[in-house]
């Protein structure tokens, strides 16, 4: 009777472990999940934050012709300009992991917006807002970019023909 007892109390012990385990598993999951989204929710700040950055340098050049940075530290301390001018505090590096962002290069050849290099797929793929709006559906996250597209001037009305007559 004594071996019947212990063979129960040896039972019941190994479905505690189980229960104990897979409720580990559980934690450690959502855990995971949870500081994935944390990661996603940073990649998104610091994105729009090299993108508002890039804009202000655009929008800071003198003339009619703009350029955007020729390189991300010009966003740290504009060389254009004679004081100390910022539009980064510092350089940001990718949240997903990588130091390095990729660059996504304008025509005159300067930095016109960053993304990561992660090629992991996004948990958020709709919701997004209207300036991301691109990056619904997206496979992995290199393809969130994060551009400055400066307004476009609106187009010039044709003159109006005198009336007939």
């Amino acid at each position: 009777m004594v071996k019947r007892n212990l063979g129960f109390t040896y039972l019941t012990a190994l479905f505690v472990v189980a229960i104990i385990a897979g409720g580990l598993a559980l934690v450690g999951e959502v855990w995971e999940t949870s500081a994935a989204r944390e990661r996603e929710a940073q990649l998104l700040f610091v994105g729009h934050e090299y993108r508002k950055a890039i804009a202000l340098y655009y929008n800071s050049t003198a003339g009619s012709v703009k350029r955007y940075p020729p390189a991300l530290d010009d966003l740290i301390k504009d060389p254009r300009q004679a004081g100390a001018q910022r539009y980064l505090r510092k350089l940001y590096p990718d949240p997903l992991g990588g130091k390095e962002w990729g660059l996504v290069r304008a025509n005159d050849g300067g930095i016109a917006g960053v993304y990561s290099k992660s090629e992991a797929a996004p948990l958020k793929v709709s919701g997004f807002k209207v300036r991301d709006a691109a990056f619904e559906g997206a496979q992995q996250y290199a393809d969130w970019k994060f551009i400055h597209a400066p307004a476009q001037a609106p187009a010039a009305k044709p003159a109006a023909k005198p009336p007939a007559g």
